[in-house]
């Protein structure tokens, strides 16, 4: 467990849990506006604590403040705002169409919330993670209990004082641990799991969700392919993958994991990656102020063994490779000419180390995205719409970004989720609250005679003719 991090007791944690059951039916019947004010509350408080968020992550793992507010603050206020303006629309019966055989009623469907909900967080943008979910669930008027990443024991410290001081406990509350206080989590009947993290974690809390029936979404990760084809800007691609890949230190579910790219422009994109590294960082990373480190000991040795396995066995660093212990730095570092069957090419590298792969003709590319499993992210890179929808109509993914890194993430519009290993479900937005909710279908008779008493028995006469009919036009 993290130095600093005390795992919830059980009892505690059935205190808390009880007491918001309790709770749930009031919470499902506040209003627009009653929702809204909470929402309010937590955006002017990230506003009130962004020092403090900011020094938190600093200290967890050498988070840049300009970083933290793109990345973790701002996501959080653009969700709470655009969550706002168009909660009283969500929260309204979404009136849906009558078919002729039913004439004489309308329906509609009534969103409501699903009751007592459990958002487990990671720790790579512990605040964004935790608190963004949080907007839905609030928005879908459900009680939430929060486990943030042990990881971050600092980031944690600071939501928790937020949390208390917006929020009865019966309403929503955090609770702080590590394994011990997921196990206790995960044995109770929450009406719904939002889980971020490791496919393998995924799978335990779908595992446990399931005895009692409990519905998840799971973000997931895996590995994100890049492609870059023999018609793309090479500088703008150079630029954006730089960037997207080295956010946060590469500790992100949607960095470009690997890149595939053209034989004809490998060497090209790869001397001006090192060059838009070199930009961004200076020639000596490590010692600039807007380079991150790797959250702990046992993930910086993770990186590392992965990234020393792929060189001795034969691969090349075109730039970066280095590496410093005490300080869990990992430098920059681009390599080629990685055995497909090394840790590198086979699970989520989550660091700063990007393979880079050559290809021949686009199909290469393709089959070798669809050899493996269906990745939250997939980024391309090209100026030619026939290559960019060949990618999209034979490959599968969660998410996909085109001639730029990430930015899918940002729009509210877009359901964010994966597909089966890299994720269940979808969040932001509209998507995230219909995520805490379960659509309730209501059939309401507005006539006085129905279907249903023209056709039931007896069965003779013309009953017969009218089911004839029916089934030959309606």
């Amino acid at each position: 467990m993290t130095a600093g991090t005390t795992d919830t007791s059980r009892q505690e944690i059935r205190r808390i849990f009880e007491a918001q059951h309790a709770n749930q039916q009031a919470m499902s019947q506040t209003t627009p506006r009653e929702r809204i004010a909470r929402l309010r509350r937590l955006l002017h408080a990230l506003m009130q604590y962004r020092q403090e968020i900011r020094d938190a992550l600093y200290q967890d793992f050498q988070k840049p403040p300009l970083e933290v507010d793109l990345t973790e603050i701002y996501i959080i206020i653009s969700e709470i705002k655009y969550t706002i303006r168009n909660l009283r629309r969500w929260m309204k019966p979404h009136g849906v169409g009558t078919p002729l055989a039913l004439l004489g009623s309308r329906s509609y469907i009534q969103y409501q919330p699903k009751g007592v909900v459990l958002i487990i967080a990671p720790w790579n943008f512990p605040v964004n993670l935790t608190f963004a979910p949080m907007v839905s669930a609030i928005a879908a008027g459900n009680c939430v209990m929060l486990k943030p990443s042990e990881n971050t024991p600092h980031s944690s410290a600071v939501m928790r004082k937020i949390v208390k001081e917006l929020f009865p406990e019966n309403e929503v509350a955090l609770v702080e641990g590590a394994v011990e206080t997921s196990k206790a989590l995960l044995d109770l009947p929450f009406n719904h799991i939002f889980f971020t993290g490791s496919p393998a974690v995924g799978k335990a809390v779908m595992a446990a969700a399931a005895k009692h029936l409990t519905s998840v979404t799971l973000e997931l990760g895996g590995k994100s392919p890049t492609i870059v084809d023999e018609t793309a800007d090479i500088d703008k691609a150079a630029a954006r993958i730089a960037w997207g890949k080295h956010v946060n230190m590469g500790q992100t579910c949607i960095a470009p994991d690997y890149l595939l790219v053209h034989e004809s422009r490998k060497a090209e994109l790869l001397e001006k990656i090192g060059q838009h590294l070199n930009a961004a960082y200076g020639k000596d990373p490590q010692q600039s102020p807007d380079y991150p480190r790797i959250v702990n000991r046992r993930h910086f040795e993770r990186v590392k063994s992965a990234m020393q396995q792929a060189l001795d066995n034969g691969a090349r660093a075109v730039t970066g490779g280095q590496s410093e212990e005490s300080g869990r730095y990992i430098a920059p570092t681009v390599i080629t000419d990685v055995s497909q069957d090394s840790s590198l090419m086979t699970e989520e590298i989550f660091g700063p180390v990007l393979p880079a792969i050559g290809f021949q003709g686009l199909q290469e590319a393709i089959d070798f995205v669809n050899s493996k499993e269906k990745p939250l992210a997939l980024y391309i890179f090209s100026r030619s719409r026939s290559n960019i929808r060949q990618v999209l109509d034979h490959t599968r993914a969660g998410t996909t970004c085109i001639n730029n890194s990430l930015l899918q993430f940002n729009n509210h519009f877009l359901p964010f989720g994966g597909d089966n290993n890299s994720g269940i479900g979808k969040s932001h937005g509209w998507y995230g609250f219909e995520a805490f909710s379960n659509a309730r279908s209501v059939y309401k008779q507005v006539w006085p005679i129905s279907t249903s008493d023209l056709l039931k028995p007896p069965y003779k006469g013309w009953k017969q003719k009218l089911a004839d009919w029916t089934l030959r036009w309606l």
